[in-house]
């Protein structure tokens, strides 16, 4: 599971004020709701895309702090889909998945591996 911060002075329910009805025009259908460290997030069971084996998306509320965007999606191996002839839809996935992210967040795929870089360095012991 992954938590993407929104760029600076932004909120989730700003960016975004239907994330169910975003997450299923991106990925498919939501088929329920399922709790992961305390939060609530939408289970899309069957994506639209066959690289996607099972998404899970939605706000990760704090309370004091701004709410984050969790995802987790679960992938077929590469090879699995390279097999399978299905390259282009492994192209789109990743498009999907970027798209996504910057509607959410307002931040594209550098600036969030950046910001996640910041936060491991934070977060890392002092010897």
């Amino acid at each position: 599971m992954k938590e993407y911060k929104m760029r600076r002075g932004e909120h989730l329910d700003d960016r975004i004020p239907d994330l169910k009805a975003t997450v299923e025009s991106y990925f498919g259908a939501v088929t329920g709701t399922e709790e992961h460290d305390g939060h609530e997030l939408y289970v899309i069971a069957e994506p639209d895309n066959p690289v996607f084996d099972r998404i899970l998306a939605g706000a990760a509320e704090y309370g004091s702090k701004k709410d984050r965007l969790a995802v987790h999606f679960e992938e077929r191996p590469a090879e699995e889909v390279i097999a399978a002839g299905e390259a282009d839809a492994a192209e789109e996935a990743v498009s999907l998945k970027n798209e996504f992210l910057l509607e959410a967040t307002g931040r594209d795929a550098k600036s969030r591996r950046d910001s996640m870089k910041r936060d491991v360095e934070d977060e890392a012991p002092d010897y």
